[in-house]
């Protein structure tokens, strides 16, 4: 198995047609990777497309030329960002690349082949996200070219992934193989829960199919292709017994709907070994998947079969994983680690407020600043505090009461006239005092 690395910038990958081989050169890590292709190109202009997006093979490139980290995967820090999609060209794995793409996650997409994963690489070249950061989806997607019966390359191929999530099956159009359920569904998985388990993801998402637990119909006639539930049912069985945490998901039959079967049929959940037949639509177990990758917690140790249908309300899918019970106890939330001293004097030096002035950075050269008012006494204190009782005098409204000098001069008070003072005397001489009544005293 050869490694294919992809990078930012577009890579050629020139092809000749014909029953010649294909030699692709790359540079990865400083070094240039020769990789034989021994099968027929159908299609020069698709050899010859520039690619941009990143692709890397892992396996065996050489003595002399072997990546980084390959042998040993546990060294590997997991990024909780970052997603392994098993078998990401096929009709579910496509559509949960482009899923998790929407999601924010970083996939890691495993297929055989690179000239496959063009028609993937080109959709997600389609997609529009608002993005404020304004990444582009692709720029988010890594080619990852494995071979998942090869045991010795799946680690290199898992990466620094935290979540891997398994979409691979035999497929129907082999129906000749009687090998493929044993080699696909089984051993194939099997090594892929292996190697995800000496890398320690957090969390493996399998996708086995519906009734892989139970005998009859439907059941009998589907192992009529050479075994296949029996064999999805061992896997199932590898997974659980591995540690990880996991979440199964068995979805109905996904053959004939379409994309557009979401807009009449809406989701259903139910523990396993329920349901006995119904349908479901790939984009609909796709978006199911990206929801459990999202919310790992929710999702923790849980069998969950699905199908849709038209009588069923639309629910969304966080509140139908909570209806299914875990297989485990779920673990306590590992606790927030304390924050650093030095983190913690960097933070509070970026909290404070940023002062306006330029001179703020100058002792020097900041300007004279105002006499900082002294504290008043203990007697100022007390005077304050009785003219608090004190009446407050009447203002005068006149200005001029402050400066005496400056008043107006005043007009002289008249003194009573000897006219009035005699009007009370009458001509008898008699100087009356009381009411006017002239019942008084007479002199």
């Amino acid at each position: 198995m050869k490694l294919l690395a992809l990078h930012s910038s577009p890579i050629p990958i020139h092809g000749i047609s014909g029953r010649n081989s294909i030699e692709k050169s790359i540079f990865f890590s400083g070094c240039s990777l020769g990789i034989p292709a021994n099968k027929r190109c159908t299609d020069a202009r698709k050899s010859s497309a520039s690619l941009d997006f990143r692709v890397r093979a892992v396996g065996s490139v050489g003595s002399s030329q072997k990546t980084a980290n390959v042998n040993e995967p546990d060294k590997i820090k997991t990024d909780k960002d970052v997603v392994f999609v098993a078998g990401a060209t096929g009709r579910v794995g496509s559509r949960t690349v482009r899923e998790l793409l929407k999601l924010g996650f970083q996939v890691r997409a495993g297929v055989r082949s690179a000239q496959r994963a063009q028609t993937l690489v080109e959709s997600v070249r389609q997609m529009k996200l608002d993005d404020s950061s304004g990444s582009k989806p692709v720029e988010k997607l890594e080619i990852i070219e494995c071979d998942l019966e090869n045991q010795g390359g799946i680690g290199a191929a898992i990466g620094n992934a935290s979540i891997v999530i398994c979409c691979i099956g035999a497929s129907e159009k082999e129906v000749f193989d009687i090998t493929g359920p044993y080699r696909i569904d089984y051993k194939a998985t099997e090594n892929l829960i292996n190697a995800a388990t000496v890398a320690k993801v957090d969390h493996f998402i399998l996708v086995s199919s519906l009734g892989t637990n139970k005998i009859g119909f439907p059941a009998a006639i589907l192992n009529l292709f050479w075994g296949v539930l029996i064999w999805k049912r061992k896997a199932e069985e590898a997974l659980m017994a591995s540690g990880l945490p996991y979440t199964i998901v068995r979805p109905g039959g996904m053959e004939r709907p379409t994309d557009a079967f979401k807009e009449t049929h809406n989701l259903t959940l139910s523990p396993d070994d329920t349901l006995f037949g119904g349908l479901v639509s790939n984009l609909q177990v796709a978006e199911l998947m990206a929801c459990m990758a999202k919310n790992t917690r929710l999702s923790y140790c849980k069998v969950v079969e699905a199908i849709a249908e038209t009588t069923a309300p639309l629910t969304p899918m966080e509140e139908l994983l909570a209806k299914i019970p875990s297989k485990r106890e779920l673990p306590p939330e590992p606790p927030i680690p304390a924050p650093k001293p030095e983190d913690v004097v960097v933070q509070s030096e970026a909290s404070k407020p940023r002062p306006l002035s330029p001179y703020s950075m100058y002792d020097d050269l900041k300007p004279p600043t105002s006499p900082t008012p002294t504290p008043s006494s203990s007697l100022d204190l007390q005077e304050k505090e009785q003219a608090k009782f004190t009446p407050q005098k009447h203002q005068p409204l006149s200005p001029y009461t402050v400066y005496e000098d400056l008043k107006p001069p005043t007009s002289p008070t008249p003194t009573p006239s000897i006219a009035s003072s005699l009007k009370d005397i009458n001509v008898d001489g008699v100087v009356s005092l009381g009411s006017n009544s002239g019942k008084g005293m007479q002199i």
